[in-house]
């Protein structure tokens, strides 16, 4: 599969006129998991882990009018990749955005993937969104399509990997370049660096990567509730979380020069008013947990017992909760029946813009 994604023989020279999809399907072998954080291997070696994340899944966006088309739904510029003709392996471009409803509330979050032109046919954009919504989001791109040239195909033969650093000296140790070829994309990230790089392919992730295991996901989910990033409907229910509380604009997700999408009215107005009393925050929690976990939505309160804002989703005993910033310097609790509570500590992330800290 090349990208020209999934094309073999599309570089130039090769294949003439005819180029056809021949995707090459590749078995699933059983995946080992490896000990240590991110999966490092006994001796310490492995530099990256990959975690693959099943619950991710691709839906490509093609045609004519599928950079305007999707212009006008996403709270994003789209990123457009570089020209094949001034690269021998031009980068797939990434960014990260919202669809909104009418009201300006989240629907569906999702990193872009902008796809070289070799051809027509493999131009366009991979849009990575929660697997039990890829069906909501067909029909909700298919709501606004009318008459626009445009197709739109889930890509299950596709897995989404994140790699995870080790250490910090993992960039030193054993480099990663973004590329676009016949077995993978990879490409950082867009939301924050803390989150590494996505890969794209029908392989296995760690076998395409330098000094690379098979992290467990457990460890992806921790990590990333630890730095406060959201991710799917758990994490943002749809029609209910609000871009910006969400801290949209902190991951790179939201551009206020692009022109008119759906739902932009509300979430321009909250920004130029420059007054956001609840975001969305990362917490521990302390105390004997339920066996099913917090219930999302359960209140949080302060030691007076007013409300502080609402926990949202988690994985052990760290998760996301949406609370009130002039609450959060003091003790914070949820309470787990009449007589027990569990203690809340909310973080500030240290990659959040410094005037926000």
């Amino acid at each position: 599969m090349a990208v020209a994604t999934l094309l073999r023989g599309a570089a130039p020279g090769r294949g003439g006129p005819a180029w056809r999809w021949r995707l090459h399907a590749v078995p699933r072998r059983r995946l080992a998991h490896s000990s240590g954080r991110f999966g490092r291997d006994r001796t310490g070696r492995a530099a990256w882990a990959c975690f693959l994340l099943d619950e991710r899944s691709l839906l490509r966006v093609r045609g004519p009018d599928a950079a305007p088309f999707l212009l006008g739904l996403l709270t994003n510029e789209l990123p457009l990749p570089g020209s094949p003709d001034h690269a021998a392996t031009p980068p797939v471009r990434a960014a990260y955005a919202h669809f909104l409803n009418v009201q300006g509330r989240t629907l569906y979050d999702v990193i872009l993937y902008g796809l070289p032109g070799y051809a027509e046919e493999a131009s366009g954009f991979f849009l990575e969104c929660d697997s039990s919504v890829l069906g909501a989001l067909q029909k909700h791109l298919a709501l606004y399509k009318i008459r626009r040239k445009v197709t739109m195909e889930p890509r299950p033969e596709l897995r989404v990997w994140a790699v995870l650093p080790n250490s910090p000296q993992a960039d030193q140790t054993a480099p990663l370049q973004e590329r676009a070829e016949a077995t993978a994309i990879l490409t950082r990230d867009p939301r924050t660096a803390c989150m590494g790089w996505r890969l794209l392919t029908q392989e296995e992730g760690p076998a395409l990567l330098p000094r690379a295991q098979l992290g467990d996901l457990q460890d992806y989910h921790t990590h990333r509730y630890q730095q406060g990033i959201p991710e799917g409907v758990r994490d943002l229910p749809p029609g209910v979380a609000l871009p910006l509380e969400s801290n949209l604009a902190f991951m790179n997700g939201v551009s206020f020069t692009k022109g008119c999408y759906i739902g932009q009215e509300l979430t321009t107005r909250t920004h130029h008013m420059g007054v956001i009393r609840k975001r969305l925050l990362p917490v521990r929690l302390t105390g004997l947990l339920p066996a099913g976990g917090v219930s999302p939505g359960t209140a949080v309160l302060t030691a007076s017992g007013q409300a502080a804002g609402k926990f949202r989703a988690g994985q052990g005993n760290v998760g996301l909760a949406l609370l009130r910033l002039e609450k959060i310097k003091g003790p914070l609790h949820i309470r787990i029946s009449e007589s027990d509570q569990v203690a809340v500590t909310a973080s500030v992330p240290g990659w959040w813009p410094v005037a926000t800290k």
